[in-house]
């Protein structure tokens, strides 16, 4: 089949079944082409797309300045290893560390990769920095996280899905409750080897659990108290996602402009990726002091991708755009609205008990239990409604739309979910 040739949603779905391996449960759609915070299907259905790629759209589909920018130096130069310089990468970690406050960025591709790289980091730091004996160090993680799928990140998930069948598992770390600052110090004073605690800002994967304000900052208060790392995977909820360029800047729920006060947290490993592309090309990032960084010589971690000229020059487009169309604050108010209006919503209807989020990722939960289709069927709905969206464990439906979308596209988008969740209202 010539890849310029037509092709029906029948005929695609069928060919991923048949020559794909079956990793992913898709929702039955088919899109061919995107633009702002639309997509479209084979057939030419337009659709809004309220998951944004995981969060890796934030700039919304082929924003032009991004595009721009890659074919520009997909045309110039696009690959040389990290076996010679080229003049793209320093401009991009030069920005991109002036932009999150640090000394430097260790560049990678994927969210996944760049994860296992803080995790060796930190590895590192506790043994060469602070006098950790060699194979000792531990790290603690929440219960209930989602930091990828390679085998060292699914030793400590308690997804069984994702866990079964694949072991043997990867030592060297200590699970706590999320959101439980009981836990987390009782942990660091009964754990002297503790070299790093790794969190999520807001669980996304988990169906968007929002900590409690203050917690992130206590948090990072136990860490510098016991010399521990604080690593905050933002590879979900940074890059505006939030309602701020990262959710750790600031642990409370208001704007920046209306802030309480709550100290900002900066962690001290920051692990990026998604919208650090805006989608159009992986690229994922750590950025962190020298005193941490520095543990890292040649040889001791790389990739041959990571750092490449396109994905430098497809960076710093990505976090221009976020800068100069305010997307932070946009996803601030939109945010806002949203959770407003589906609050004025939820008391009227059985199908759906709550909203919840931050900025422009928010979840619903669905009136039913997790093994129910109850969630599935909504979602196939909304697609029906034109709106794109999915479940994630069972009974929670996530919304993250496009930082671009305007206040207008949103309350149409709030009108098809609850006209669809009207349909399974009392069913």
């Amino acid at each position: 089949m010539s890849v310029l040739e037509r092709i029906t949603s029948e005929d695609a779905i069928a060919l991923e079944d048949k020559y794909g391996a079956h990793n992913y449960h898709p929702l039955p759609v088919v899109l061919s082409r995107g633009k702002g915070v639309h997509v479209w299907d084979v057939e030419g259905k337009q659709y809004y797309d309220f998951l944004s790629a995981y969060s890796a759209v934030n700039q919304g589909h082929c924003h032009p300045k991004i595009v721009g920018a890659m074919t520009d130096q997909a045309q110039t130069l696009s690959l040389t290893s990290r076996a010679f310089y080229n003049d793209m990468l320093g401009r991009y970690e030069h920005y991109a560390t002036n932009t999150f406050g640090y000394d430097k960025l260790l560049p990678m591709n994927t969210g996944a990769e760049a994860v296992e790289t803080a995790l060796k980091l930190c590895r590192k730091w506790a043994y060469e920095k602070k006098g950790i004996a060699e194979n000792d160090a531990q790290i603690v993680v929440c219960e209930n996280n989602f930091h990828g799928r390679t085998t060292t990140i699914i030793s400590f998930s308690n997804d069984p899905v994702a866990r079964t069948n694949f072991g043997p598992y990867t030592q060297g770390f200590l699970k706590i409750e999320y959101d439980n600052l009981e836990a987390l110090e009782r942990t660091l004073e009964e754990h002297p080897n503790v070299a790093g605690f790794l969190v999520e800002p807001i669980q996304g994967e988990a169906g968007v659990y929002v900590p409690s304000d203050g917690y992130l900052a206590g948090a990072k208060a136990l860490c510098e108290k016991h010399n521990v790392l604080f690593i905050a995977d933002e590879v979900q909820t940074g890059i505006a996602r939030t309602g701020r360029l990262l959710a750790t800047c600031g642990d409370c729920s208001c704007a920046d402009k209306h802030c309480s006060g709550v100290p900002e947290v900066k962690a001290d490993i920051l692990i990026l990726g998604k919208a650090l592309s805006g989608g159009a090309y992986p690229v994922s990032a750590v950025l962190a002091n020298d005193t941490i960084m520095e543990v890292i010589k040649p040889g001791n971690h790389g990739s041959t991708f990571g750092g490449n000229p396109i994905a430098a020059a497809v960076g710093i487009a990505a976090l221009e755009v976020i800068k100069d169309e305010n997307l932070a604050q946009n996803a601030f108010e939109l945010g806002e609205l949203f959770r407003e209006e589906m609050n004025k919503f939820i008391p009227n209807c059985s199908v759906v008990n709550a909203v919840r989020g931050r900025g422009l990722l928010n979840a619903i939960l669905i009136n039913d239990t997790e093994d129910s289709s109850t969630a599935w069927d909504i979602c196939m709905a909304l697609k029906e409604n034109g709106l794109l969206a999915k479940p994630t464990h069972g009974n929670i439906i996530r919304f993250a739309p496009p930082l671009v979308m305007t206040k207008d596209e949103l309350l149409d988008c709030v009108s098809i979910i609850t006209r669809t969740l009207q349909q399974f209202d009392n069913q």
